[in-house]
């Protein structure tokens, strides 16, 4: 087996130096980057989950085939790989994945990407003011975006109706959700500090703790294990095997009529999934599946309500997100607002202090009393006639 050679090229020449990661699928070349490596690969309207993920990782450039804003919609990710200092080149076209191979040593001068001494492609570099012009001209195309969503919306509600309405479909997991509360993290940007802000939260209430996808892994990394793990079932959104095993319940997510192809994977390693027939998205059917079987209140880690977020996280699942919001709405919290909403249950401390207050209060109360006043006159001599003896006793100690 040939791997691939980690170089770097002359550090004498002019531009950002680094080995290259190279792959068209973005989720391929993410689950192999090191600091310091450049990203080829073909993204269209990156998104800002996906830019995090690079700026994460720790990469110096991105060598994207596509263009990174098509002026379709305001996407977030080329504003925040520009910000945090990564060069960024788009346009490259699909032969740059003819021409770079993975490992290869690559250097961004401006537009130009060099493997070596061979100019590989002719691409355009972002800059935040090129970056902020194109933002600007996709947020005006943004009626257009309105109308399709509209159409994709109605269009989903006909085909999940009795999803949507009555709950149809949702399998019945051996997770019991009735009554309780129901935290449902997906792996996506800010996840890290909504789950601190909820540690009390998880801590005291127990709540049922459901993954999305990677965001099973997410769970795990915070100290958690998921009682659910909600999957589509693809290869590159699977957590480990070792968080599936350890889920109560495993749910895959298939098409009307797919074939078994997701569920025999799962099941080679050992798991027995429940198959949920539907074409929402997987975060969507998590909270779908906690809203059907009853679920007090649920808690969203690592979901975003704006609309700019909506159209850059969920292009293709717009309506699906949209109309679960609507179906859920009422016992929707997201996790951002729980530590403001939430001071923790009563704790030994707060059991003191409100002791030691009553107590304080039943003192001043009793000493207004003639009774009190009795107890006082007889209490005060022996207080007075214990201090004078201590300060005696700390004089002739002192020299």
């Amino acid at each position: 087996m040939k791997f691939a050679v980690r170089s770097r090229p002359a550090p004498h020449l002019p531009g950002v130096h680094g080995p290259a990661r190279v792959h068209r699928r973005t989720a391929s070349v993410l689950g192999r980057l090191h600091a310091g490596d450049i990203a080829v690969l073909d993204h269209l309207d990156m998104d800002r989950e996906t830019a995090q993920a690079l700026v994460d990782a720790g990469v110096v450039g991105v060598v994207n085939a596509s263009p990174m804003i098509s002026g379709r919609y305001p996407n977030l990710g080329p504003e925040l790989l520009v910000e945090a200092g990564v060069a960024v080149v788009d346009s490259a076209g699909s032969e740059v994945f003819d021409r770079v191979r993975d490992g290869a040593a690559l250097r961004i001068d401006g537009g130009a990407v060099h493997a070596g001494d061979s100019l590989v492609a002719d691409a355009r570099e972002l800059t935040a003011d090129l970056v902020r012009s194109e933002m600007g001209d996709a947020r005006s195309g943004l009626a257009a975006q309105l109308d399709s969503f509209t159409h994709n919306s109605t269009e989903f509600l006909r085909r999940e109706q009795d999803l949507l309405l009555h709950g149809h479909g949702v399998p019945r997991t051996a997770t019991e959700m009735a009554g309780r509360a129901v935290v449902v993290a997906v792996r996506s940007h800010g996840w890290e500090e909504e789950l601190r802000g909820i540690k009390p939260f998880v801590k005291e209430q127990r709540p049922v703790l459901v993954g999305v996808d990677r965001g099973a892994d997410a769970l795990a990394s915070a100290g958690h294990r998921p009682d659910v793990v909600v999957v589509t079932g693809a290869s590159d959104d699977l957590p480990s095997a070792a968080v599936l095993r350890k889920a109560r319940d495993v749910v895959v997510l298939v098409e009307r009529g797919a074939p078994r192809g997701a569920i025999d994977q799962l099941e080679r390693l050992g798991i027995r999934p429940l198959r949920f027939e539907t074409t929402a998205t997987t975060e969507d059917a998590a909270l779908l599946l906690a809203s059907a079987r009853e679920a007090s209140l649920i808690v969203g880690v690592g979901m975003h309500a704006t609309l700019d977020e909506f159209l850059d996280r969920r292009r293709s699942g717009l309506a699906s997100t949209f109309l679960t919001r609507l179906k859920v709405g009422p016992d929707l919290v997201d996790a951002a607002a729980v530590p403001r909403l939430y001071d923790g249950a009563v704790r030994p401390r707060h059991l003191v202090g409100a002791l030691a207050a009553g107590v304080l209060a039943l003192a001043a109360a009793i000493s207004v009393t003639p009774v009190g006043q009795e107890w006082v006159d007889d209490v005060s001599p022996v207080v007075s006639s214990t201090t004078s003896d201590l300060i005696d006793n700390v004089r002739g100690i002192l020299p």
